[in-house]
């Protein structure tokens, strides 16, 4: 069978699929019912200093191939995370645990960067500053790209593991985004994050979710999010990290050609936790089929199409 394996700085990833941050706890929720320990990798849901209730509800609202989202980070906080969570991830044999860390200030990330630093069984840090569902913080460095470079500077002298940012596509250029992050020192770039949106409720004739807005994530946004996965891995040395719809084989199969060298399931993973590993053994069977021997040869393979004007033909 084919080579499932990726190594990107310096460590080895059994596969190249993840659950991405938020869309499956802690990573041990499901661990009873479906085999865990066969992912690439385990992000864990957002992690803050201290503990978060998170938006008044509704916080979800489906929409056509999608669905809104304004959790607001509801997490337990991080010293609660390390007692209670990670001694029993650490106890998974084979996933990768990318701990997804947010802040409000600069402080604050910093703060949790050393934190994780410092904690055993704790594999990579995904620095999120893309959120679209909180009032400050997070995604105000994702805009701002100076202060992203310089936020990454920082964290890069407080961490020796490595280090992933996580990319707001919501009004910024994705690609000099990208460039800041790598510029700062970061190991790898996640991209793409949820799109802001909203939806009005006609009975109340009020917004939703209950925060005013969410943010939209699932099938509806996957091509976007492929344009910009294709885009930033133009662009950038550093692995690229791809996230955004990515609901089944066929789309996943499209994120590694198109120059990620992993990959995030998210909302799909919600609807069907199944899907995960559903997408891993699909990725295998197409590479079986078509004589790959790795999952790494089919990473960036994708071409633009020949668009050289045919001769006309002669009456």
């Amino acid at each position: 069978m084919a080579d499932l394996h990726i190594e990107i700085h310096g460590l080895t990833f059994q596969n190249p699929v993840l659950v991405a941050s938020g869309t499956f706890g802690y990573g041990l929720e499901v661990s009873e019912a479906y085999p865990v320990e066969t992912l690439g990798g385990i992000c864990t849901k957002g992690l803050t200093l201290q503990p978060r209730l998170g938006n008044p509800p509704p916080r979800l609202k489906e929409t056509p191939c999608g669905l809104l989202n304004s959790i607001g980070l509801e997490n337990i906080g991080w010293d609660a995370f390390e007692k209670q969570k990670l001694p029993l991830l650490r106890e998974l044999n084979g996933p990768r645990i990318v701990v997804n860390l947010n802040g409000e200030t600069e402080k604050e990330y910093l703060e949790l960067a050393e934190k994780a630093e410092a904690a055993d069984g704790v594999d990579i840090l995904e620095i999120n500053v893309s959120c679209p569902n909180v009032k400050k913080g997070g995604m105000e460095f994702g805009r701002d790209l100076r202060a992203l470079e310089k936020l990454v500077q920082k964290i890069r002298k407080r961490t020796s593991k490595p280090l992933w940012i996580k990319l707001t596509p919501n009004f910024v250029d994705i690609v000099e985004e990208a460039k800041a992050a790598e510029q700062g020192g970061a190991d790898a770039v996640s991209l793409i994050n949820t799109l802001l949106g909203t939806s009005i409720d006609l009975r109340s004739q009020t917004y939703v979710p209950g925060f005013g807005h969410g943010g939209l994530s699932g099938p509806a946004i996957y091509p976007f999010a492929l344009y910009c996965v294709r885009e930033v891995a133009r662009a950038v040395s550093i692995p690229v990290v791809g996230i955004g719809g990515i609901a089944n084989t066929h789309i996943a199969l499209q994120f590694l050609m198109a120059g990620a060298s992993l990959i995030q399931i998210g909302t799909a993973a919600m609807i069907d936790p199944r899907t995960p590993f559903q997408i891993i053994e699909g990725i295998r069977q197409y590479l079986d089929e078509h004589g790959y021997s790795s999952v790494s040869e089919i990473i960036g393979i994708a071409h633009a199409p020949d668009l050289t004007p045919r001769p006309t033909r002669p009456d």
